[in-house]
């Protein structure tokens, strides 16, 4: 085999296993739980904190108008940990564990609603102490390295630019605008579809 038939085979070789490895981790990405619901045709992304007091005071009032436009196929929505707080990692990972053992709207809203209520407990700060309460109120997790989500939220959170939470950004007909604060937010998805 001439140098340039080696050469060209190598680099062919070198692609093959580049489109390979992309499709195992593709693949993998797939299987990986990510807080997103619904298919419309509304892109909508909040954007919290587990130890935020307005996103903790808002999520109750935004919950109802968010499962109304899920079940109308208006939105397709995704919650997105934002790390304010230095917990709030720890937080995210564990929200992250419990969906990998039940990914639907419903069972996020709950386990989201229980770690926002541990956020307060000056008691619940480590893994050990969120598993214990995680125990106590039934929900199952599953343990997995969530990195890859993690930089999913960063890429959301530097592409829509967030610096406060609780934030919501809507695109809809590629128009983007974003909304701050709970009553901002609650007005925005009011007046949506």
């Amino acid at each position: 085999m001439g140098l340039k038939k080696l050469l060209a085979f190598g680099l062919f070789m070198m692609i093959l296993t580049g489109l390979i490895v992309a499709g195992i981790g593709t693949a993998a990405e797939r299987n990986q739980p990510f807080p997103v619901y619904g298919s419309g045709p509304i892109e909508v992304r909040i954007y919290t904190d587990y130890f935020c007091p307005p996103c903790r005071a808002m999520e109750p009032d935004v919950e109802p108008f968010l499962k109304d436009l899920l079940k109308k196929n208006a939105i397709r929505l995704t919650l997105v940990d934002v790390p304010l707080n230095p917990l709030t990692p720890l937080f995210a990972r564990n929200f992250l564990y419990a969906l990998k053992e039940n990914n639907d709207l419903e069972h996020a809203f709950r386990v989201r609603n229980v770690l926002q209520n541990a956020a307060t407990n000056k008691d619940i700060q480590t893994q050990e102490r969120i598993e214990a309460l995680f125990k106590e109120k039934k929900i199952a997790y599953g343990l997995w390295d969530p990195k890859p989500v993690f930089e999913r939220y960063n890429d959301l959170l530097k592409k829509d630019k967030i610096n406060a939470t609780p934030t919501c950004v809507i695109i809809k007909k590629d128009r983007k605008k974003a909304f701050v604060g709970g009553l901002d937010i609650i007005n925005a998805l009011k007046a949506l579809p």
